[in-house]
């Protein structure tokens, strides 16, 4: 393979083809970063967690698929991914995610020391999610915390401490992680349940449809918590009435289980985290 295909391979095995989750997982962070800084966060401190953001969520998917290696090959969505085809050896694979998650640990340093060791943390959570498929009854759980992990290490960094609201918007965070990747799942569930890995679209079952709109429920009420402790205002709740709309909008697309469908979804859940974001910035921006 020349060099241009090995980077190709490289770039396919980090998803940066595929920038959804590097959006769900820059939201949540985002959120916190703006609360925690009364709006106005450095540029220096944005740059630094989106670019981390950047790293972790790709080291994270190379460590996925090389959790995953012997499986994906087997389910249709994923067979073509390198380390599944072999474009990308194992050895490769882990080089290049202790190579990602190093950078990633370079770019804190300069942050206060609370943040570095909760570093320590997110990194045991993103390399040990793909392996919560095998015996977690609801792994998506997992990977909310993972997600949003974010959430205290950007209050640390700014407040030098990790107060009780940043927890609760870590909580709605796991919340909404549980739905749009339960709306992912139901892309794969007869291949996942042939070859025997566990997801929150297997477990919940018949109720899939009724567990997704429930835990978007419990999101968007621990989000309205969240406001009224940190004392935001009207422009806030509206970015989350939006938000509340466009989860009700998902149960249009995911009510027939069609995959296609549920893939949509999944994805329009970045508009989600978007109207969020839009509110907490509008409410700082106009008082």
């Amino acid at each position: 393979m020349n060099l241009l295909g090995r980077l190709n391979a490289y770039e396919r095995l980090m998803r940066l083809d595929k920038p959804i989750g590097i959006l769900l997982l820059a939201w949540p962070t985002l959120w916190a970063l703006w609360v925690s800084a009364g709006g106005k966060p450095s540029p220096f401190m944005v740059w630094i967690f989106m670019l981390g953001t950047v790293l972790m969520r790709s080291a994270g998917c190379v460590i996925n698929d090389y959790a995953d290696r012997n499986f994906d090959g087997h389910v249709e969505r994923t067979r073509s991914r390198p380390l599944a085809t072999g474009e990308v050896g194992t050895r490769e694979a882990l080089l290049l995610a202790g190579g990602l998650a190093l950078a990633a640990f370079v770019l804190i340093l300069p942050l206060h020391p609370l943040v570095i060791q909760l570093s320590f943390g997110a990194l045991f959570l993103a390399a040990a999610y793909p392996f919560t498929k095998r015996f977690f009854a609801i792994p998506q759980a997992w990977l909310g915390v993972a997600f949003g992990f974010g959430i205290p290490m950007a209050y640390a960094a700014q407040l030098f401490a990790v107060p009780m609201q940043a927890w609760l918007l870590l909580a709605a965070n796991v919340f909404w992680a549980i739905a749009y990747d339960t709306e992912y799942a139901l892309v794969d569930r007869e291949d996942d349940l042939k070859i025997g890995i566990r997801t929150s679209a297997i477990t919940f079952g018949r109720f899939d449809v009724a567990a997704v709109m429930a835990c978007y429920a419990i999101a968007i009420a621990l989000l309205a918590l969240y406001g009224r402790i940190e004392n935001l205002g009207i422009f806030y709740y509206g970015g989350l009435t939006v938000a509340a709309c466009i989860a009700a909008y998902h149960y249009t697309l995911i009510r027939e289980r069609d995959r296609a469908r549920c893939f949509r979804a999944f994805l329009h859940n970045n508009w989600l985290g978007a109207a969020v974001f839009a509110g907490i910035v509008l409410d700082f921006a106009l008082r």
